[in-house]
């Protein structure tokens, strides 16, 4: 997979691609991370890539001409372009494994008080990290590429990628490492007993626990096989029964 990063800062982008997962994802050519600055495309001579806006308001709106130019540059057949903006789709796991199977991604870092609206005709889609607005669109640009690129094989080995929380619509189940005890505290006997079968039985048990608790939305989403949606009626009404007894 390439990855292709248009931004105005292109050194907020060295930590991130020289470290750790990312460094070694490149290193071992799974993924190829290009930064390219949105400057060295501008017409203009001072090399600027914002203006006023047309019908007034505060701040500086970029302008089309350097992205057009830049997306010219990089489109090959089969990119997806994308532009990080607070207006598009929010950003998912869903989403995220969508796009682990591209070859080409280009993504576009906003800033300012937003892009000139004709730059939406040229990309593909635009992408949102949340329901917030950040300083541009370098951090969220970076959130995606590393959804990303851990999902491309070989990046991390498979099971680890496949039991994320949110790869099948539930949060993680709790987990535990050595020592055994600590302050009064035990690893559920169950880790410990070498019945693969039990084990994934109560980690998939504790992962609906987890997410009525903390992600109720996730359950009413729902979308699950047929022994997890089984399980989550189960555990409800497990949950509602006790409330009813805390409360009656």
């Amino acid at each position: 997979m390439t990855i292709d990063i248009v931004t105005i800062f292109p050194d907020f982008f060295k930590p991130f691609t020289e470290t750790s997962m990312i460094r070694k994802a490149q290193m071992y050519g799974y993924v190829s991370i290009n930064v390219h600055n949105l400057r060295d495309h501008s017409a203009e001579k001072h090399r600027k890539v914002d203006d006023t806006p047309y019908g007034g308001g505060a701040g500086m709106v970029m302008t089309y001409q350097p992205f057009r130019d830049a997306i010219q540059a990089l489109r090959t057949k089969g990119s997806k372009v994308i532009l990080m903006s607070p207006q598009g789709k929010v950003f998912n796991q869903e989403t995220a494994n969508r796009l682990a199977l591209e070859n080409h991604l280009v993504l576009l870092c906003g800033h300012y008080e937003g892009v000139d609206a004709r730059v939406l005709d040229l990309v593909d889609e635009e992408l949102s990290v949340g329901d917030y607005v950040l300083t541009g669109g370098e951090i969220p640009a970076m959130t995606v590429a590393d959804a990303v690129i851990r999902l491309v094989p070989g990046v991390l080995h498979e099971a680890s990628a496949r039991d994320d929380s949110l790869q099948n619509g539930l949060l993680k189940h709790p987990q535990f490492t050595k020592p055994e005890t600590i302050d009064g505290k035990a690893v559920p006997s169950v880790l410990l007993s070498g019945n693969h079968g039990e084990i994934a039985r109560w980690r998939l048990e504790q992962s609906v626990i987890q997410t009525l608790e903390k992600r109720p939305d996730l359950i009413e989403k729902g979308g699950f096989d047929p022994d997890t949606d089984a399980l989550v009626k189960t555990v409800k009404k497990q949950k509602d029964a006790s409330e009813t007894h805390k409360n009656p």
